[in-house]
Parts: structure tokens; C-alpha cells; sequence
């Protein structure tokens, strides 16, 4: 089976890269003719564990090659994937052009029944309009040529990928026709094989479907933060009550872990497009836009900490230890992360920051510049800090040497974010220590 993924950013590339791991012939076609190159290279453009191996595997196995010509690859397709990029226009609505570019180079260049299918994460609708956009070039052209287009969101975990694809909870397929089916079930056979559910519905449905898991998951992240900032307000710890809760069964532990807020590629974006999608059709997202609200707090609250513990002495001058630059584990990625937040309000005040990330500096440096010093090693940052902030929680920096520390830093003072120190460790090494939620 022939199939080809246009757009090769990390939804993309994982998806090609998994498709071909099964037997498929993969062609991942690309713009940035410089992106293609590297990838011809064997040289990976993102981070995510055990990608590069993948790759290079597939590629040596002939399953996979890299293209910017999505015209001359196009008629030897069964399926072709959109995973271009969607990003946010200033109002909070998903911007289309890239995935209506694609539709463009469809109809342009189509000769035979082809399955077009987005991966990418868009409005509800969408289809309707790449299947316009199509046409209208058919049209153009002076020609029928049948096509079927359908939607297969993604629900990729960054720093689980490839396990999340190749094991997925489920496969969520939106199609019009029969004929479409057939073929889309086809190219997931080795997932049914294997008794993972694919499950198909409408197409409005499935584009639906994705922003709707999204904004849950951002639901229970954003009740988690209020409730864990009204615990430490009353006197009450959010472990003891996220474990309470969280063994009803109705409710669940997934999710439920208080913090210094969400960020990333999915959560910001698709809250934002929902948010969007149902102002355009008359309809206000209360939930979703409380939800909004409480993660941008939220993501200023260890700021508010720092400034808590100062006093009057104020930030101006002081040294500040930073852990964790991408906005979770397993990641480069920064994208709306707590950490660009907190670079911003520390320099406004006044403070020097020394931060390490094992993954992220470079892409830190490139989004900031050298406006904050890069150590090698996160015992190197807390070198005569005045405080130390903990922000994304890697696992090297689950057990440190708390006695090193202490003997590094000018002033003992610990600020966790994502509630994964031992309290009583950090008060026998006289640490000053606060978190979210006790």
C-alpha cells in the first residue's frame, strides 16, 4: 500500500515514520526543502525518543522517503494525509491556508480516485472545505476525477509517540463513503489484527472529536489548579485530594496533577479553536474559556511565590535557578510553556537567570537569545542562586543531592511547580520549600 503524509513536523514524521514500521510504502513530503534534505540525511528535526532509530531504519528498509514535490508522487497514492501545520490567528481560530494549499496541489495534479484525509487538527467543517477547494480545481482543470476526503485526528503524546501510535487506546476515523472506509481500513488492518479499536463515525464527528478530548483533558487540569490553590488557601494538601478523588472510578487519576500550568502544541491551541468554533456559531464555551483563564494564571503563580518569599527586599538583582524550559518531559518543545512566562516576568524584574533543561537549551536560545545563562548540569544552575524554580519534571531531577545544593545556592530557597519533591527531605537540609496546592 502506497501512502503520502505532507507536512513533516512531529505529527507528521511520527505518523509516516509508524505507518512504514508496518509494512506501508511512505512518502513524506515536505515544502522546506532544507527540513527534506536533513531528513534525506538521516538528520531528525525534532526530538522524540527512539524517533531518529525509526527513521533511519525505514528509511534503509525503502518503506520511507522524503519529497518537496507532492505533485510527482501524487498518482501513485491510495491515501493521502494532510499533518500541515494549523496555527492560531490572532482571534483564537485555526488558520487553514496550509490545509487548503494542500487541497490546491490536490486538484491540480489528481489523475485517479484518491482517499484525502486530515490529520492535521482543524475546525469542524474543514472537510466540507478541502473538498470544495478540490473541486473547484477539477473544475479548473476541466476534468472528473472521483476522490473521497476523511478525518483521522491524532492523539500523540510528545515524548510517547511512537508507542502512543503504534498502541494506540484508539483510532478515530470520520468518512462519507464506503468506498473510503474500506480503503482506511485497509491501511489500520494491523492495528484491528492486533484488537485495537478503530472507530469510525462522521466526519464533523471526528473533527469534533479531538478538540473535545483536548479540552477535557485541559478541563481537569485547569479544576485541579483552582482546587489546589483554594487547598493551600484552607489548609488542605491537592495529593491527598487528588488521591481521594481519583479513586472514584467515575473520575479517575489521569489528569488530576496540580502544577504551574499547561502549554505545548494541542492544549493551548485547540482550547483556543473550540473557544472560537462556538463563537462563530452563536454559542458561548463558558467551561472552556474559565478553563483558559485559570491556566494563564496559573502560570504566573510561581512568580507570585517568589515575590511572596522576598518581601519587601523585592527580585531586583537576585539570581534565579531555573529546571525545566519545555513544557513537559521528553520534549524540546516550549510552545506556550510556564517557562517562557517566568523568563519574562523575571527579567522585567530585575533578575539574572541561570537555567538548565536537558533537551530544550537550544531551542530556548533560540526563542530568547542569551537573555538568560545556560548551565551545563542542573547542579551548575543553582551556582549562588537566591532560589531555585522547578518547572518541568524531568526525571533527572526527581532525586537530587539536596546537601550539594545547599552548599551552592546563596539562599535556600525551593519553589516546586509540579509537586515532586519530599517535603520533609527538603526541611532536613533547612530548604525553605513551597509547591502547589499545600
Amino acid at each position: 500500500m502506497n501512502i503520502a503524509i505532507v507536512g513533516t513536523g512531529y505529527v507528521g514524521l511520527v505518523s509516516g515514520t509508524c505507518f512504514a514500521e508496518t509494512g506501508i510504502n511512505v512518502t513524506c513530503v515536505d515544502v522546506d526543502e532544507k527540513k527534506i534534505e536533513r531528513l534525506q540525511q538521516g538528520d531528525i528535526p525534532i526530538y522524540e525518543p527512539g524517533l531518529d532509530q525509526l527513521v533511519l531504519k525505514n528509511v534503509k528498509a525503502g518503506r520511507l522517503k522524503f519529497t518537496t514535490d507532492l505533485a510527482s508522487v501524487l498518482n501513485d497514492q491510495e491515501i493521502v494525509f494532510s499533518a500541515v501545520g494549523t496555527p492560531p490567528d490572532e482571534d483564537g481560530s485555526a488558520d487553514l491556508k496550509y490545509v487548503l494549499q494542500v487541497a490546491r496541489t490536490i486538484g491540480q495534479n489528481l489523475n485517479r480516485y484518491l482517499v484525502v484525509v486530515t490529520k492535521s487538527t482543524v475546525p469542524v467543517g474543514t472537510a466540507r472545505k478541502v473538498r470544495a477547494t478540490i473541486e473547484e480545481e477539477l473544475r479548473k482543470r476541466g476534468v472528473e476525477v472521483p476522490f473521497d476526503v476523511a478525518s483521522n485526528p491524532e492523539f500523540l503524546k510528545e515524548g510517547n509517540a511512537i508507542k502512543d501510535f503504534m498502541s494506540p487506546d484508539r483510532v478515530v476515523v470520520g468518512v462519507e463513503s464506503e468506498k473510503a472506509k474500506k480503503t482506511l481500513t485497509k491501511l489500520y488492518k494491523p492495528f484491528l489484527i492486533n484488537n485495537f479499536r478503530v472507530i469510525f463515525m462522521d466526519i464533523p464527528s471526528a473533527e469534533m472529536t479531538k478538540y473535545a478530548a483536548n479540552s477535557m483533558l485541559a478541563t481537569r487540569i485547569s479544576f485541579m489548579n483552582d482546587i489546589a490553590n483554594l487547598c493551600e488557601r484552607v489548609g488542605a494538601d491537592v495529593n491527598m485530594v487528588r488521591a481521594g478523588i481519583g479513586a472514584d472510578t467515575r473520575i479517575g487519576r489521569k489528569f488530576l496533577y496540580a502544577g504551574c500550568g499547561y502549554g505545548g502544541s494541542c492544549f493551548p491551541k485547540d482550547v483556543k479553536a473550540l473557544i472560537k468554533t462556538a463563537d462563530q456559531n452563536g454559542y458561548s464555551m463558558e467551561v472552556l474559556k474559565a478553563v483558559e483563564r485559570v491556566n494563564e494564571r496559573q502560570k504566573s503563580i510561581l512568580y507570585e511565590k517568589l515575590l511572596k518569599a522576598f518581601g519587601s527586599s523585592g527580585l531586583k538583582g537576585k539570581t534565579i535557578a531555573m529546571w525545566g524550559l519545555s513544557f513537559k518531559p521528553e520534549t524540546d518543545d516550549m510552545r506556550e510553556s510556564t517557562a517562557l512566562v517566568m523568563i519574562e516576568k523575571l527579567l522585567a524584574a530585575g533578575c539574572n537567570i541561570r537555567a538548565y533543561d536537558p533537551i530544550a537549551m537550544d531551542e530556548c536560545r533560540r526563542r530568547v537569545g542569551d537573555a538568560v545563562t545556560y548551565c551545563r548540569d542542573m547542579y551548575d544552575a543553582v551556582l549562588d542562586a537566591d532560589a531555585l524554580l522547578l518547572l518541568t519534571e524531568w526525571k533527572e531531577f526527581r532525586l537530587p543531592t539536596w546537601g550539594v545544593i545547599r552548599k551552592a545556592m546563596r539562599n535556600p530557597l525551593v519553589i516546586d511547580g509540579r509537586n515532586i519533591f519530599d517535603t520533609e527531605e527538603l526541611e532536613e537540609n533547612e530548604f525553605e520549600y513551597h509547591c502547589i496546592g499545600k
